[in-house]
């Protein structure tokens, strides 16, 4: 059985998110069981870990430190065991070298960049980005195939990252200017936009990840 566990740390939308994997496990993944936790043995014990996060950057990441011994033990499925990582919205920028929300805040920098505001041209585009826009793929990732042509995803977000290197970007969406909307490095992915709340591509999108096995 692949075990999924769902990182817990006071600052994710974790029932919704679970309840979309536990639906996506149902399209033919395979027996996938998962489990909401901010136990770091857990973590270290599992089959692939997915980290959400819903509202304001610095508000997370403290979170994530207050909890004793979580990011070591998420690095170590990570980076030493090569288990699969999902990270959702503010989930995804917490992998920045940095945010800049209100404040500069260290993030987990394992993937070099930053996250900073949505400036869209024109001016008049509302912030918060709320709503469904077409993903453009840019990297032949595993977790984003078969998604068909033009798949409309739904964001909710006003900040975006910006990573160091380009190869790091595995889908993108305009937003008057060019967003990173997905990232991918080694055994990390992440999507700015909500998998759990982006129906059937959204489905797949999980069911793909559920089935990746980094090289």
């Amino acid at each position: 059985m692949t075990r999924i566990a769902i990182v817990d740390y006071g600052s994710g939308n974790v029932r919704s998110v679970r309840k979309a994997l536990e639906r996506a496990a149902l399209s033919g993944t395979g027996n996938v069981s998962t489990i909401v936790t901010d136990d770091p043995d857990e973590l270290r014990s599992v089959d692939g870990i997915v980290l959400p996060g819903v509202g304001h950057y610095a508000d997370c990441a403290t979170a994530l430190r207050n909890r004793s011994g979580l990011i070591e033990a998420i690095h170590e499925a990570v980076f030493t065991h090569g288990r699969p990582f999902m990270g959702i919205c503010v989930g995804m920028q917490l992998l920045a070298t940095f945010g800049e929300e209100d404040q500069i805040t260290p993030g987990l920098d394992w993937i070099s960049g930053s996250v900073g505001r949505l400036r869209p041209t024109p001016s008049h585009l509302p912030v918060p980005h709320m709503g469904w826009n077409t993903l453009i793929t840019v990297n032949d990732h595993p977790v984003l195939a078969g998604l068909g042509d033009g798949p409309h995803v739904y964001f909710t977000h006003s900040y975006a990252m910006t990573p160091l290197e380009e190869q790091d970007i595995a889908a993108r969406t305009d937003y008057g200017g060019s967003i990173t909307a997905a990232i991918a490095r080694g055994p990390l992915f992440g999507t700015q936009f909500h998998p759990e709340k982006s129906q059937a591509i959204g489905q797949r999108i999980l069911a793909n990840f559920l089935n990746w096995r980094p090289g």
